[in-house]
């Protein structure tokens, strides 16, 4: 026998789907323009395919080597 003002399973998962979304949408759309830029600037430098597809592998990992290079450069 439950009691039905208490909450049931399906109660809590939709709460929990209703808050899991909406966190990041800025900076996830900041960071897309900056990877689109990223590989735009080194596709074009490329001077051969595997040139080309080594600038889109930057281009997804830049932020990690700006970030690493920025913390080198004050000193932590």
């Amino acid at each position: 026998m439950t009691n039905e003002n208490e909450p049931t399973m399906h109660d809590y998962h939709e709460k929990k789907a209703s808050r899991s979304h909406g966190g990041s949408g800025i900076a996830g759309g900041i960071y897309f323009m900056a990877f689109i830029g990223a590989a735009v600037y080194y596709i074009s430098q490329a001077e051969t395919f595997w040139a080309g597809v080594l600038g889109f592998l930057k281009a997804i990992v830049w932020p990690a080597m700006f970030t690493y290079h920025l913390f080198k450069f004050l000193g932590m």
